[in-house]
């Protein structure tokens, strides 16, 4: 994904690349792709500009492409491949997406990196990794690598190892938009060897109006992230200047397919008929990983980002278990990064070159190694690691932790770990008609604003908090919070046809200090539309990675709205009642210690 780098770039592509970026993949080598041949520490290279013409979604697409050579590496004497694309936004030229091609070309792979559709100089519109379209235009790049298909100007690629006639050994690697074209690529070819895809989505219709109660109802719009990089991918044809016909789209889109521009429009609209609404969560999951994974193959090692509000570890764990029960070889790491910044000293930075002194660098290396080199010897590392920050290195676990620790919701706002201590009481909130609550402003850090700190205005939200902590819990995944609230003005409305009318609340864990200052864990928040307020719910909360310290209190929140995402539509106050033997409760994934 691109960002301001060294050497001189406009100011609106600077913000542009800003927005899209992921910190770590956003520290670039600093000085732009060689046209002919380049000497570093590790080796030569040359680099050779290509165009490809390609049929994709339909349509007719150019792909301007890089191709990263290695001195040495010839017909006699191939090398794997790795095949990467760029971040929403960018282009092979950003600083990002070129330091793949020189990183892996300083240590002997082939690289072949391009810029996707709709995007830098390649043609088509921007279809959000569809299989059909993206997928499929990458799989011809595979040709190429394979010595089955020219570039335009006739070059052919005859030094590349092969595992068969036209079937070339090839890897992708790349984040977010560059992350989920790899998983595109390889459910329509088989051919691609290994995967590694950072901070990238499993469902886009979680990702931009996430119901972290019920998938099947219509979420909450997370408008400042959606909006953001509609205008993003709409301005390309202005930002990126171009003739080619095939990059804008006359019905009714300037440069995204139609499906996507409907599906924005509908979420901005405010309201959600049925009809219209299946549709968009159709085409939002026939686009996503969740629609597809079941036809990947290839080993598979996912990188996610702690600090991301677009694309949360939920995200990575949904498709890491999928992929899992099916026997494929998938490993999965939590890293400090996403696209909410994170950046932390010693981790992987392409723009340092550190991927042999990097935790996630070695872990890459390594997985190239023993699947596109075929090093039975290489290390791939544990089925699961995590960053720690401020501890010692990575945590590594042979699963996911599991959910350990059950604490109950006492109708004096306690939370308390066991069901006798619940006290019997009923407390009540309301939303305004305004937003109430705030957790982050989502393009601030990514354009250098201020973000206040997150807050909840008295009267609009309810929160249970446990005793002071005796000793340090580590929690490590996702809590899960069962709820039952109250709401007969939201009741009334609720069966109107249009799933706007349904309850909107926001679930969130604060780490309350003894001063009394609040944090919540990378400003992360768990949207629900309610599906139905005369029933129970269970809200799943977004994965987390966090110390509670001594002296410490966890607090569960639920907020009447927040800044980021579109509320309730009208007043719907909620009264949540708690009794011993009829309470909610939040179950929590404990790797060390207690809450007493």
């Amino acid at each position: 994904m691109e960002v301001p780098v060294s050497r001189a770039v406009p100011r609106s592509r600077k913000v542009l690349a800003l927005v899209a970026g992921a910190a770590a993949l956003a520290a670039p080598l600093a000085l732009a792709a060689p046209a002919s041949g380049a000497e570093t520490a590790a080796g030569a290279y040359t680099v050779t500009p290509l165009r490809f013409t390609v049929e994709a979604g339909g349509r007719s697409c150019a792909v301007d492409a890089d191709l990263y050579r290695p001195a040495g590496v010839d017909a006699e004497h191939p090398a794997p491949a790795v095949l990467a694309t760029n971040g929403f936004g960018g282009s092979k030229s950003d600083g990002s997406t070129d330091a793949i091609g020189r990183a892996f070309a300083e240590r002997g792979y082939v690289g072949l990196v391009y810029s996707g559709l709709g995007f830098g100089k390649s043609g088509c519109l921007i279809s959000l990794d569809a299989p059909e379209a993206d997928g499929r235009a990458a799989a011809r790049l595979v040709d190429f690598l394979a010595g089955a298909l020219a570039a335009d100007d006739g070059t052919r690629a005859d030094f590349v190892t092969r595992d068969g006639a036209g079937d070339p050994r090839v890897g992708m690697i790349g984040g977010s938009y560059g992350g989920a074209v790899q998983l595109a690529t390889a459910s329509v070819d088989p051919r691609v060897d290994a995967l590694v895809p950072l901070i990238t989505w499993n469902d886009l219709a979680y990702s931009l109006a996430p119901n972290a109660a019920d998938r099947d109802t219509p979420g909450v719009f997370k408008w400042q992230w959606a909006n953001g990089f509609y205008l993003i991918g709409e301005g390309q044809p202005l930002l990126v200047p171009s003739l080619d016909p095939s990059r804008i789209n006359s019905l009714g889109c300037l440069h995204f397919v139609t499906d996507a521009c409907d599906t924005v429009r509908l979420l901005n609209s405010g309201r959600y008929p049925k009809a219209a609404t299946e549709k968009m969560l159709a085409y939002a999951r026939g686009v996503s990983p969740v629609s597809y994974v079941d036809r990947i193959n290839a080993p598979t090692l996912l990188v996610q980002g702690q600090a991301d509000t677009l694309f949360n570890l939920n995200e990575a764990r949904a498709t890491y278990d999928r992929l899992r029960e099916r026997g494929v070889d998938t490993r999965m790491i939590w890293q400090s990064w996403g696209h909410s910044g994170g950046q932390r000293p010693g981790e992987l930075d392409l723009g340092q070159g550190n991927l042999e002194s990097s935790y996630v660098g070695q872990r890459i290396l390594g997985w190239f190694d023993r699947h596109l080199r075929k090093n039975a010897a290489a290390d791939t590392g544990p089925a699961f690691a995590w960053y720690r920050e401020g501890q010692s290195g990575y945590g590594t676990a042979d699963a996911v932790p599991a959910l350990s620790q059950r604490l109950y919701l006492s109708g004096d706002g306690k939370l308390v770990d066991n069901r006798a201590k619940v006290a019997e009481g009923s407390r009540r909130y309301s939303n305004w008609l305004v937003p109430t609550s705030h957790s982050e402003s989502s393009l601030a850090g990514t354009l250098g604003l201020p973000d206040p700190r997150p807050y909840d205005t008295p009267g609009t939200y309810l929160g249970w908090t446990t005793a002071p902590l005796t000793a340090p819990v580590d929690l490590v995944g996702a809590p899960r919070a069962t709820l039952k609230v109250d709401s007969p003005a939201a009741e009334r409305v609720q069966d109107s046809g249009d799933a706007a009318d349904k309850l909107v609340l926001f679930a969130k864990l604060y780490d309350v200090a003894p001063d009394g200052s609040k944090t919540l864990v990378n400003r992360l928040v768990a949207p629900v539309r309610v599906p139905d307020v005369t029933r129970p719910f269970t809200v799943e909360l977004p994965a987390v990675v966090h110390r509670y310290e001594t002296g410490h209190r966890l607090e569960l929140v639920i907020a009447a709205s927040d800044t980021a995402y579109s509320g309730n539509r009208g007043v719907k106050p909620v009264t949540v009642a708690s009794a011993p033997g009829d309470t909610g409760t939040l179950e929590l994934p404990l790797v060390q210690g207690k809450v007493g």
